[in-house]
């Protein structure tokens, strides 16, 4: 039996603006969605920054909008996981199994990484984070892997506006030294965490290309200082960048 209802217009051009996003190469501001759907520009920006609010998307620092962190968390919440995560999360589990560390999926959202998807290590002792948490981009390998994929400019920005924060005594707190550091993991496709944002944690990061201009995405394994000695971080940084390569090259196919 059919139930009868009243259709919620606002509600009807959100998802056509949502799908409209899905089918554009970039970021779209008010103007061009207006233009697009034949909306005004009050309906337009009423919704998108209501969407904004519920991080369902963002806006760029040109004014524009695009996806947000939120879709990827409901996506994977009801069982419909986004490309990205469905493409991924083998390659967590595989490492995960190959050296018992904790292994995690990153996109970035602002001035955070989000965990989007991640494989917990078997250890009893284990770093606990979990799926939607929201980390400071200035904390840790995987800030640093997504920092790594954005312009000069953009890096520039994110530090003139960010103050950085001491986690521990192994922290960096000098903005230039940080910048270089970001640089070098665009250089080598490898970003280190040495207990700078937990003392005796250690983490891998490795950039992860996307083919999406408006997504960073990375991941990063996590151990204790005793899971991840010296002796380990570069065959564990080999394994990392190879699954990032491998990911790369079928994302690149979708």
């Amino acid at each position: 039996m059919k139930t009868s209802f009243k259709k919620v217009p606002a509600l009807e051009k959100a998802f056509k603006i949502l799908h409209l996003l899905s089918k554009s190469e970039g970021p779209m501001g008010i103007s061009e969605i207006s233009r697009a759907l034949g909306y005004n520009k009050s309906t337009v920006s009423g919704i998108a920054y209501t969407l904004c609010a519920l991080q369902i998307l963002e806006n760029t620092p040109d004014g524009k909008f695009q996806f947000g962190t939120e879709l990827y968390l409901l996506g994977r919440a009801a069982g419909k996981s986004s490309e990205l995560i469905q493409t991924v999360h083998p390659f967590l589990q595989e490492i995960q199994q190959r050296t018992d560390l904790s292994l995690f999926l990153g996109i970035r959202s602002g001035d955070r990484a989000v965990i989007v998807d991640k494989v917990d290590s078997t250890s009893d002792l284990r770093v606990a984070s979990e799926v939607g948490m929201r980390l400071p981009l200035s904390a840790g390998a995987g800030g640093k892997a997504l920092l790594s994929q954005l312009d000069d400019d953009d890096i520039d920005a994110f530090l003139a506006e960010h103050d950085l924060k001491r986690f521990t005594p192994s922290t960096c707190m000098d903005k230039e030294t940080f910048k270089q550091a970001v640089l070098k993991v665009r250089e080598t496709g490898v970003a280190y965490d040495m207990e700078e944002y937990i003392e005796g944690i250690v983490a891998i990061a490795v950039p992860i290309e996307t083919f999406r201009r408006s997504v960073q995405a990375a991941i990063w394994a996590i151990g204790l200082k005793r899971q991840i000695p010296d002796n380990r971080l570069e065959a564990y940084a080999s394994l990392l960048k190879e699954a990032a390569n491998r990911i790369s090259l079928r994302l690149s196919m979708e």
